[in-house]
């Protein structure tokens, strides 16, 4: 399964992701995280949610080949409501949300990292959104929630990364951790959150969502809809077919 959820006994689940060869998920993917976070937030003997992933990094965001070998635009329209799911349900899913990020973080990958409650990365982790190499917008709305304003403009319009450790500095990540000490670092934090009245953490969550200063969901929407734009023109197609064919514009 490319998705997956654990349950452990201190009321710690997981949901983990290990889809070869780059985590990239096709569009039932999507949708399968969003009901498995959501499932793990319902559940009342969950506590806290340890989001991760297995293989070579985090996740790298859509699964393009799958777009461009889908006739018409079911495939896009299903990976934009997909994102859109998942990471609502990161974001509203009625427990803390803990994201365990190693290796890369790339386009919807920010999505999910950037709607977690809180983040610890190992140290060969980076963040980035290589969308406008790919003839797409999407997910600033996560990454202004991991580095300042300006830093956010520049990644977009350069579609360059940023570090862990720089992550860490502004405050956006918890902790740095060696790799094979990531998984324990997260379950660490998780099971501090677990160990607190569950009735007192799940109202602090829902509390917190209602005191944010911007609705993620409405603003990536909003996001989403200059990505249609794009492929009505026809340019997003052209950058996606250079990408497969391992090829940049």
């Amino acid at each position: 399964m490319p998705v997956r959820a654990d349950l452990g006994a201190d009321g710690v689940a997981e949901v983990i992701v290990e889809c070869p060869p780059v985590n990239a998920l096709r569009v039932e993917d999507w949708f399968t995280l969003a009901r498995l976070v959501h499932e793990a937030g319902e559940d009342p003997s969950v506590r806290a949610v340890v989001l991760r992933a297995e293989g070579r990094g985090f996740n790298a965001g859509v699964d393009i080949k799958e777009m461009q070998q889908t006739d018409g635009f079911d495939a896009l329209v299903g990976a934009n409501r997909g994102c859109y799911a998942a990471f609502a349900s990161v974001y509203d899913c009625a427990v803390p949300v803990i994201a365990a990020v190693h290796g890369f973080c790339l386009g919807g990958g920010i999505g999910l990292a950037g709607n977690a409650d809180v983040i610890v990365a190992s140290d060969d982790a980076y963040f980035g959104l290589p969308e406008v190499d790919r003839g797409a917008l999407g997910a600033a709305t996560h990454l202004a929630r991991l580095v300042p304003q300006h830093k956010m403009r520049a990644m977009v319009y350069t579609a360059t990364n940023a570090t862990a450790a720089e992550l860490h500095a502004w405050g956006s990540v918890l902790e740095v951790v060696p790799k094979d000490q990531l998984r324990s670092a997260a379950l660490r934090v998780a099971a501090s959150i677990a160990a607190k009245s569950p009735q007192v953490m799940r109202a602090a969550k829902e509390a917190l969502n209602g005191i944010d200063t911007q609705d993620v969901k409405r603003s990536y929407r909003f996001e989403q809809g200059f990505t249609f734009e794009l492929n009505l023109t026809g340019v997003a197609d052209e950058h996606r077919d250079a990408f497969v064919k391992g090829t940049s514009r």
